[in-house]
């Protein structure tokens, strides 16, 4: 049984999340503990709300180097909604600039749509090759709760069989709903809200610990 920590860091819907990987068969445990975060076999990055916010109670439990030192040697991260934003380097919101953590280039912007924030179940495009969304159909629906997104994904590796793996989704305009990058996965909905597709979604997380 796949061992997977839901960092704690005052932001995030932290029980949804616990509650949604154990259905799919892992050991969970939610802490803000260093070595727990490093040591488990899966880590669980949530949040909800706005970006600084977020950015602020990572920085508080050093959550930005446990993402950075599992990273390092290939240790799988997932994020989810705010807790994927926080992955890129900025984030702008109120004309306000907050820094990232850096993990990808890019910035995360208000969505530039008639309804703001983008709510309710949306499709998505997950490349072919995809091993997070393998098994879903294109027109499965995940569920939104956001403002602000990445627009633009300015990551290429460079290298053969290694490019990320970008899945999109558009509310007023195309918006990165998803990435796959070596051992750091993302996703802008929330899997864990989801219902049954966000539970195959998170079983694909877990047959790669």
């Amino acid at each position: 049984m796949a061992r997977v920590v839901i960092l704690d860091y005052g932001s995030g819907n932290l029980r949804s999340a616990e509650r949604a990987v154990r259905r799919v068969g892992a050991e969970v445990e939610v802490t803000a503990d260093p070595h727990a975060a490093l040591e488990a076999d899966g880590l669980v990055v949530p949040g909800v709300g706005a970006f600084a916010a977020c950015m602020a109670g990572l920085l508080s439990v050093g959550g930005e180097k446990i993402i950075g030192s599992r990273l390092a040697g290939g240790r799988p991260v997932l994020g989810i909604c705010v807790g994927m934003q926080i992955l890129f380097e900025r984030g702008v919101e109120h004309g306000v600039e907050t820094a990232g953590t850096g993990e990808w280039p890019g910035t995360v912007e208000r969505l530039h749509a008639d309804i703001v924030p983008h709510m309710g179940w949306n499709t998505v495009r997950a490349p072919a090759d995809s091993q997070l969304f393998a098994g879903l159909d294109p027109d499965t629906r995940f569920y939104f709760v956001h403002s602000y997104a990445a627009r633009r994904w300015e990551l290429d590796s460079g290298l053969p069989g290694q490019q990320p793996k970008v899945t999109w989704s558009h509310h007023g305009e195309d918006f990165v709903a998803a990435a796959e990058n070596g051992a750091l996965w993302a996703t802008q909905f929330h899997p864990e809200k989801s219902g049954d597709a966000g539970a195959h979604l998170l079983e694909n997380w877990l047959r790669t610990l």
